[in-house]
């Protein structure tokens, strides 16, 4: 991949990983199967295929239909931006009110099809998350051309993949930070500013591409 593809490849996995971090039924799911032990290696293998679909789909869809049109890539790539910076409001919101997670260890350990139908549903049946990954990174990856589209692609892919595990399998570690509400500020927080960053370079070429 060459330098450039690397470049796009970081944009890629820098705005999945902002967008996956945000506070969301899919992610609550992942850490409380964690702490508690319920198979963290299939529940986090589950929820990334599902994010890699969805973001094949985008990227392959949207992307493919907006090709070559600059203005339906500027009109994406503003649409996008500006969700970014409502999404950083509403994390810079949670920051400050904070928030945190409750685990109740005494569950019973559920089943192997149980655990595998309720992160496919909070996967796939999810709006925050097809917003995302079909919409959001798809409508992005749309203003790039075929090659820099699939390095989009892989290194948002990458980083649901580099989170979900995390999150899963740290789970047990987490567990009693994670019961305080500073944790999630400081989270939020983070999310608030790679948010309006991303929001403002994305906001920046959409604009330019208007222009043209």
């Amino acid at each position: 991949m060459s330098g450039t593809g690397w470049m796009v490849y970081a944009q890629g996995f820098a705005l999945s990983a902002g967008l996956i971090m945000a506070i969301g039924a899919q992610n609550v799911f992942v850490l409380t199967q964690g702490a508690r032990r319920h198979r963290p290696w299939l529940v986090a293998g589950v929820c990334t295929a599902c994010d890699v679909l969805l973001i094949a789909a985008g990227v392959g869809g949207v992307g493919g239909m907006a090709a070559g049109r600059p203005e339906i890539s500027g009109v994406l790539g503003l649409a996008g931006a500006a969700f970014l910076g409502a999404y950083g409001l509403c994390a810079f919101r949670k920051a400050l009110r904070g928030e945190s997670l409750g685990l109740d260890e005494s569950v019973n350990q559920p089943g192997v099809r149980a655990i595998v139908s309720a992160a496919l549903g909070v996967s796939l049946l999810n709006p925050h998350a097809l917003l995302d990954t079909v919409v959001l990174i798809g409508g992005l990856a749309s203003r790039l051309d075929a090659g820099a589209r699939l390095a989009f692609g892989l290194g948002a892919a990458t980083a649901s993949a580099c989170w979900f595990y995390s999150l899963s399998l740290g789970g047990r570690v987490l567990a009693p930070l994670l019961r305080r509400p500073q944790a999630w500020r400081v989270l939020d927080a983070l999310v608030c500013l790679s948010m309006w960053g991303l929001a403002a370079g994305i906001g920046r070429e959409a604009w330019a591409a208007l222009r043209l």
